[in-house]
């Protein structure tokens, strides 16, 4: 599969990492949906890219993820590739200087990146089981979006981190049930990448993350993230396992 003639449901794809794959699907001529909470950011994401489309929706909702994936579908004559790239970063202590962490703050963040990536992959399965099998016999191909996190959670990401191991974990055993299809699933797991969070982030700062990384010593920018989705587009032997995409890093505790 490539990304030239693609039809594509992709979350998070107002800004960031999610917009840069958009902005790279839009340039090879696919089609794209763009699903994101930020309705003005959104909006204006796709009305710049051309050939995409937006709707607002809260992938933590599971009706509203599969009414937009099903209009996705309708709209583009099917879909080919899912990618999920909403989350929240959701840092907080288990025993904060206040309070311990509250239990909705912890299940916020499993619902939207856990549970909400889960929802966007079956929603999308359900509509690319009924592609016509293309070399190979391949029907689609869906993209989660992990985090070193999953496996260095420091201090303060146990919400964040427990959300990102799910979707490592998930990824194996979706993949060999929906193989049968002719279906893959992949996971990135990024490292320190410039998204709009880090770009708010003092310079100096920003340069100390950079240096943390041990090759190459920066953030990680957006387009080398769709680049590697890109690659697992096109590599159908690529199917059940998480990629890290991190110049090395191993996080520190703090």
């Amino acid at each position: 599969m490539k990304f030239e003639g693609s039809r594509a449901v992709i979350t998070g794809a107002a800004s960031g990492l999610g917009h840069a794959v958009a902005e790279r699907v839009a340039g090879a001529g696919g089609q794209v949906v763009m699903l994101d909470i930020n309705e003005e950011q959104g909006e204006r994401a796709a009305a710049a890219l051309g050939n995409a489309r937006f709707e607002r929706v809260d992938v933590s909702v599971e009706q509203e993820v599969n009414d937009a994936v099903k209009r996705a579908a309708e709209t583009m004559g099917g879909i080919d590739l899912a990618v999920n790239c909403a989350g929240i970063i959701g840092a907080a202590r288990v025993l904060g200087r206040n309070a311990p962490m509250d239990g909705a703050f912890f299940a916020k963040v499993i619902g939207i990146n856990l549970i909400g990536s889960f929802f966007v992959a079956k929603a999308a399965a359900d509509a690319m089981q009924h592609n016509e099998p293309k070399e190979e016999g391949e029907r689609g191909l869906i993209v989660n979006t992990a985090s070193v996190a999953a496996y260095e959670g420091q201090i303060g990401q146990a919400a964040y981190a427990a959300s990102k191991g799910g979707v490592v974990s998930m990824t194996l055993p979706i993949a060999r049930e929906l193989a049968r299809l002719g279906i893959r699933v992949m996971t990135i797991a990024p490292g320190i990448f410039m998204t709009p969070m880090m770009a708010g982030l003092p310079e100096g700062v920003q340069k100390s993350l950079g240096e943390q990384v041990p090759f190459p010593s920066r953030l990680g920018r957006p387009e080398e993230f769709a680049d590697l989705v890109a690659y697992v587009c096109g590599n159908v032997m690529l199917n059940g396992e998480t990629i890290r995409l991190d110049g090395a890093i191993r996080m520190q505790p703090k």
